[in-house]
């Protein structure tokens, strides 16, 4: 999966999508809606779970749309929203490299709890560390 900063789709749409692989609809969406809830519940999140306001839905849903599109399924972001524009959209927040960690460790165990194979956790991981650490402000 190869993607830029600028325009995080994916370049290559392969025969098996990593939407595909993951388990298309149905697990992206238990993915980004455990993301959310291990989030909002443990400590260990704090920093990151600060950066968002008091109610997660609209978070859950935007993440649930970019994925989707990002993982080479429907392009529900575009279709609901437009580009992406992910730098943009989070420059009003703090996002230094304590809330990256924590982005990137919290969607680590949630994938880790819906048991995604190791390897392709493993290729997730540093994809979404590439974007995650470009979009870091401070």
């Amino acid at each position: 999966m190869t993607t830029t900063p600028d325009d995080p789709e994916p370049q290559t749409k392969p025969d098996i999508t990593p939407y595909v692989r993951l388990g298309g609809e149905v697990t992206v969406d238990l993915l980004t809606r455990k993301f959310y809830q291990l989030m909002d519940s443990d400590e260990a999140y704090q920093a990151l779970r600060a950066v968002h306001g008091p109610d997660l839905i609209r978070a859950q849903e935007r993440l649930f749309w970019f994925l989707s599109g990002w993982l080479g399924g429907p392009a529900l972001y575009q279709e609901k929203v437009g580009h992406p524009m992910l730098r943009a959209r989070h420059l009003p927040f703090k996002i230094g490299i304590l809330e990256r960690n924590q982005w990137l460790l919290c969607m680590h165990q949630a994938m880790t709890e819906l048991q995604i194979e190791e390897d392709f956790k493993d290729q997730l991981i540093q994809s979404f560390f590439k974007t995650a650490d470009w979009m870091r402000n401070t």
